[in-house]
């Protein structure tokens, strides 16, 4: 099990914390996601084997926000 921490530009509300939960929690080997909305960050719990960061920027692009490298 790996885990990564993504810094996020964008997230502000619980609405923005379970968009960002859902779009990365539907990858295949995701097996946990934090949001930390003060922070500003997203903790991926992952099998390295089954997921790659790139999804997770993907899917995170894709619900609106931007990840900050």
């Amino acid at each position: 099990m790996e885990k990564i921490t993504l810094n996020v530009k964008g997230m502000s509300c619980s609405h923005c914390e379970r968009a960002v939960k859902n779009g990365v929690g539907e990858l295949a080997g995701v097996e946990n996601v934090t949001v930390d909305l003060p922070g500003k960050t997203v903790i991926i719990e992952y099998n390295a084997n089954q997921a790659t960061i790139e999804s997770f920027k993907s899917a995170i692009t894709e619900e609106g926000f931007e990840v900050i490298d």
